[in-house]
């Protein structure tokens, strides 16, 4: 009898594993939290302005709901996009579900980020097909892991229930963190930007009043 040889692994499909494990210890750690919630603090202010507890709680569910979207379609080699009606659906649906129980919107979380977890799977099983639809983003699906881990974890200091930039973990800050610098030249002004690169170059104080225009 003879064995098929094992498929071999890409750097990238590695990378998209590692993801998922990391996003998925994350959704746990998320969904604890708003499993705790009760109706008043989901009315409460965020961190975000203008929105609430369930603002933010809301946005979680609806943004692991358009990874699946978009992954789904990928499996069957079609290209869609995660928010059919753009960002105009995307703030309706925020806005239509803010205001929900808290134990509706918990629930709602944990089911949604449950889809997505096993799109991931059957995604890995299938080797990340159809990598070339982007779906108008500007990331491949072996992205959506690590783009979803980001979104949980900013998203979970913004509610403000006691979990901090410190408790964030290692092999996330180590990910992230060079690409959220690489962003910087881009979100400093013309004027600070000598003296930003004077400071890095060990040539120069920090400059005192250097401000990064908005990410994201």
């Amino acid at each position: 009898m003879t064995t098929e040889p094992l498929p071999q692994m890409t750097d990238e499909q590695d990378g998209a594993g590692a993801g998922v494990e990391l996003a998925v210890a994350a959704h746990a750690r998320l969904a604890g939290a708003v499993d705790r919630i009760d109706d008043a603090t989901a009315r409460r202010p965020s961190r975000l302005p203008g929105w609430t507890v369930g603002h933010v709680v809301t946005h979680l569910a609806r943004n692991a709901d358009g990874h699946v979207r978009r992954l789904e379609g990928a499996l069957e080699g079609r290209d869609l996009a995660r928010y059919p009606g753009g960002d105009e659906e995307r703030n309706r649906d925020i806005e239509s579900g803010a205001g929900r129980p808290a134990a509706e919107m918990a629930a709602d979380l944990t089911t949604a980020q449950q889809r997505l977890e096993d799109v991931w799977r059957r995604h890995q099983d299938a080797g990340w097909p159809h990598r070339e639809l982007l779906g108008n983003d500007h990331w491949t699906i072996t992205e959506s892991p690590w783009r979803r881990l980001r979104e949980v974890e900013m998203h979970h200091v913004d509610m403000g229930l006691g979990y901090e930039p410190s408790d964030w973990p290692a092999a996330y800050v180590a990910r992230d963190l060079p690409l959220l610098l690489a962003t910087a030249a881009a979100r400093t002004g013309a004027a600070e930007q000598a003296a930003v690169l004077a400071w890095l170059a060990g040539r120069g104080e920090r400059p005192a009043h250097w401000s990064l225009a908005p990410w994201g």
